[in-house]
């Protein structure tokens, strides 16, 4: 129910309630003052007639005291006067209406006042005790119908309903009004300003002219959105500044990743060169002639292209380039993180081997992100083994549930998994390892982003890493990756 509308009955139904019962309490009190004015009546004209009859019946005789009370009687309209004896021995024109019990204060000198039932209304009885010669009690008996008091009070009830019901009526109408315009549009208002709040619509403003409580709730409303709306606004900045310096960080990382390579790539491309210097020299001395000539500089543009395709890799992976997911085959993705590793890990003594034939599994991922994670996890292994070693990368299906869901449906997955032979790590580093800036290694070798970075592109993947390592046990990193689109 509405709010004006529950003002609106409530105002109504105490209205109501108040002028009811006040219109009850007057009933009532008219009611008791009208008794009361006849009984008052009663006993003034009782106790004069009284007097009247007592001194005419001690001087005139009882015929002319009751020949005064029928005159009396003819004279009263609306009373009845009756003479009433008040024993056992008065006949049918003079027995009294009240019962014998009811009598027993008269008989004593006390005036009686009574209702009895007669006809359609009630009669009030008052009985007046008149000291008379002889040995017998009589009374005056005035009895009044109370059909008049009973009309009167009808014509009351009738006119205060009346206006009960039309002061009610005007209240209802008047409170409905007000109701509507001071509460009921104003709270429609601002139920609309909450739901497009709601909706994160921060552009209107109320204009509530109000002077009260609902017009003070619409300015703060306009305030809060106000704030809402420099808050918003702040943190989008802080999320462009924090997206930013992410990319930030991941290009640092990559670009280490490329110091790293670089002297394994001056190795790879030491060969070549002594092959082009040779055969270069041999041309420009004039050693060879003939046939040999095309053979030699066909040498020359072979070894030329195979550097520039080690350089261009290297390149390639340290240029920033602009994220875009698709469908990327993760044959191609471990091609070409082998083809630019093996340098490094040649100079570092580790043999990289592919576990088993691995199967043409196809994730739905930014490639260069996923080749830098790959990258990342893979450096840290050939690190790991300072001595020498197998490095061994696999590729397999796996169904599991995500480890902040436990317990939870399982999908469908690719876990690219890492294994070294290098010395493990303990528990207390496990659980730093993807912090930023948390590494192991002595300073100027290692920024402890490369294990971060890699996390952070997983999980924005949709996928995680898992880690098994024992001291003295090597270690094996598994990134897992949503089949299709995460």
């Amino acid at each position: 129910m509405k709010l004006a509308r529950k003002l609106t009955l409530a105002l109504v139904f105490g209205v109501f309630l108040v002028l009811a019962l006040s219109a009850y309490v007057q009933v009532r009190r008219e009611a008791r003052i009208f008794e009361n004015d006849v009984q008052r009546d009663h006993h003034t004209m009782g106790r004069a007639l009284a007097a009247a009859v007592t001194e005419v019946w001690r001087s005139e005789g009882s015929a002319r005291a009751l020949r005064l009370v029928e005159d009396a009687n003819e004279r009263e309209r609306q009373v009845n006067v009756r003479w009433v004896w008040l024993d056992e021995q008065a006949d049918e024109a003079h027995r009294p209406r009240l019962s014998p019990e009811l009598l027993v204060p008269a008989s004593k000198g006390q005036a009686v006042v009574h209702r009895i039932p007669h006809e359609d209304a009630e009669l009030l009885v008052t009985c007046v005790p008149v000291p008379v010669p002889g040995d017998r009690a009589g009374a005056l008996e005035l009895s009044e119908s109370l059909a008049g008091a009973r009309q009167t009070l009808r014509s009351m009830i009738l006119s205060t309903t009346v206006t009960t019901a039309a002061l009610t009526l005007v209240c209802g109408l008047l409170t409905t009004s007000l109701g509507v315009g001071l509460v009921g549009r104003p709270m429609r208002t601002l139920i609309d300003q909450a739901r497009r709040i709601g909706a994160g619509d921060l552009s209107r403003r109320l204009s509530l002219h109000q002077e009260d409580e609902i017009g003070e709730l619409g300015r703060e409303m306009n305030a809060m959105c106000d704030r809402l709306a420099a808050a918003n606004q702040k943190l989008e900045s802080e999320a462009a500044a924090r997206l930013a310096a992410l990319q930030q960080l991941r290009h640092a990382e990559r670009l280490a990743t490329v110091g790293k390579l670089a002297s394994g790539i001056a190795h790879e491309l030491g060969a070549p060169l002594q092959v082009v210097a040779g055969r270069a020299r041999m041309l420009v001395d004039g050693d060879v002639s003939g046939d040999e000539v095309p053979a030699n500089g066909q040498i020359i543009l072979e070894q030329s292209q195979r550097m520039t395709q080690i350089i261009r890799q290297l390149l390639d992976f340290a240029r920033r380039r602009s994220a875009e997911r698709q469908e990327t085959p993760l044959r191609s993705v471990l091609r070409s993180t082998f083809t630019m590793l093996r340098p490094l890990a040649e100079k570092q003594g580790v043999t990289i081997v592919q576990e088993g034939d691995s199967p043409e599994l196809v994730v739905h991922a930014d490639a260069d992100k996923l080749q830098q994670a790959l990258t990342n996890v893979v450096v840290n292994a050939i690190q790991a083994m300072p001595s020498g070693g197998t490095l061994t990368v696999g590729v397999r299906a796996e169904r599991a549930s995500p480890p902040d869901n436990p317990g939870g449906a399982e999908g469908e997955y690719v876990a690219l998994s890492v294994s070294d032979e290098g010395a493990g790590m303990p528990a207390d580093v496990l659980e730093h390892i993807f912090e930023p800036f948390f590494t192991t290694k002595p300073v100027g070798e290692g920024t402890g982003l490369g294990l971060s970075v890699a996390y952070g592109i997983i999980k924005e993947h949709g996928g995680w890493i898992q880690v098994d390592s024992q001291v003295g046990s090597g270690s094996r990193f598994t990134m897992l990756l949503p089949q299709g689109k995460p």
